[in-house]
């Protein structure tokens, strides 16, 4: 008997998985409390049972053409590192078109990211991610509470979700995960002063969300 236990607990422990090991990479939305343990991918993570490391810079921008920007980490390419990950989370863009058009007339921009075939930088990156074997799940964007600097960026800003969104539909080991699902701009406890960042309740309800997703 005491036999037949040993090989139980030894079974249990073979089979026993090890937590999921996640990345998180992207902008301001994404780094936003990581330095409390309250930012979105801590929230995933804690729901999940997961080890996450949050690379995430504020105010990077998903290409960046200055070579001490990229250095710096203010490019989320250059925020991946290779890893035994078997999730990679990543958002990114907002600040391209805030950068380098303003927010108005951003149509090049927004092609270069990812054109209507699905084509370009992004989508070139994902197919990088997607190789890895990772599980790769792009966070989309939300309105913000009040009108702020990216208020023009918003048409762009969506339509840029719906051509991931459409990548995703066609691509195995792409989520897209619209963050626009749970966030109501017009509770203004989800968002931080600024009303564009996520507060720790909507840090939390995202993250809830990406968790939930996930696990599906």
């Amino acid at each position: 008997m005491r036999w037949f236990a040993f090989v139980l607990l030894c079974l249990a422990s073979s089979v026993s998985a090890d937590p999921l090991r996640v990345l998180a990479i992207g902008d301001s939305v994404m780094a936003w409390h990581k330095w409390t343990g309250r930012d979105i991918p801590s929230v995933m993570g804690e729901l999940l049972n997961a080890r996450v490391e949050n690379d995430a810079v504020a105010a990077s921008r998903f290409s960046n053409a200055s070579t001490l920007g990229r250095a710096a980490g203010f490019d989320v390419r250059a925020q991946f590192r290779t890893g035994d990950w078997d999730v990679i989370l990543i958002n990114g863009g907002a600040n391209d078109f805030l950068n380098d058009c303003g927010c108005q007339a951003c149509d090049t921009v927004l092609d270069g990211l990812i054109a209507p075939d699905l084509t370009g930088e992004v989508p070139g990156f994902l197919a990088r991610l997607t190789r890895t074997g990772a599980e790769v799940i792009w966070m989309g964007y939300y309105a913000s509470a009040r009108s702020g600097q990216f208020t023009g960026c918003r048409p762009y800003l969506v339509e840029y979700d719906a051509r991931l969104s459409r990548l995703a539909n066609q691509t195995p080991g792409l989520t897209f995960v619209d963050s626009e699902d749970v966030m109501d701009p017009g509770d203004r406890s989800l968002f931080a002063f600024d009303g564009i960042h996520p507060s720790p309740a909507g840090a939390r309800r995202i993250g809830t969300y990406l968790a939930q997703t996930r696990a599906r």
